[in-house]
């Protein structure tokens, strides 16, 4: 199959790897609980296409400089890990209600600076990268190594499976919620603990071995 082997051994693997908590997951339950399910659809969509550029990276062999140079995955790890500190602070010091109180109804530039956080977020983070980099060639056959197709199969399901993941997060979280969106106190309460989780998800990333 195009170079690849034992896909279903990859297609188990990224399920695995999907349902596994990060800051991917966290960003999209966080708008899904905060605004609703339409944000939490937008906050995927960013992330998924920030998960196409590693994709498209690792399929042409850019990703290698990442994983080779220490000075450029350092980088890449402090601007993530800075931006989501960034979130966290801003979110932990909004005195607001964490609820929209218009609900499901948004403006197209707020549900572009969501989309464009879901992105920021996937794509700084130097680990998404290296998990494509160091997975997808243990399910491609040696002599298709330097072939892209094998590599852009295997990335697109791993996509597809964590997209359908993802959107089940945003609307699971988005309504299990739906009863608190009218308490001001369980908003800003939420609030403080979604930013302090940004925080500590930077913090994490910023001092965690590479």
């Amino acid at each position: 199959m195009s170079g690849i082997e034992n896909f279903l051994g990859f297609l188990l693997a990224g399920i695995v790897m999907n349902l596994t908590p990060g800051a991917d997951s966290i960003y999209i339950i966080t708008r899904s609980i905060a605004q609703g399910k339409k944000a939490g659809i937008y906050s995927v969509l960013g992330i998924g296409s920030g998960a196409i550029i590693h994709i498209i990276l690792a399929a042409f062999g850019l990703s290698v400089l990442l994983a080779k140079s220490i000075l450029l995955f350092n980088i890449v790890k402090w601007t993530g890990a800075a931006y989501l500190i960034y979130l966290g602070v801003r979110m932990f010091i909004d005195k607001s209600n964490l609820f929209d109180s218009q609900k499901t109804e948004f403006k197209k530039v707020d549900l572009w600076k969501i989309y464009r956080q879901g992105f920021l977020t996937n794509v700084l983070n130097p680990k998404v990268a290296i998990f494509f980099l160091s997975l997808l060639p243990q399910f491609i056959k040696p002599e298709y190594v330097n072939s892209a197709i094998p590599f852009l199969i295997l990335g697109g399901t791993f996509l597809l499976t964590g997209t359908i993941w993802c959107l089940f997060l945003a609307y699971a979280a988005s309504f299990m919620t739906q009863t608190f969106r009218s308490n001001d106190r369980i908003g800003r309460i939420m609030k403080k603990v979604s930013g302090s989780v940004f925080i500590g998800l930077g913090l994490q990333l910023l001092f965690k071995r590479n």
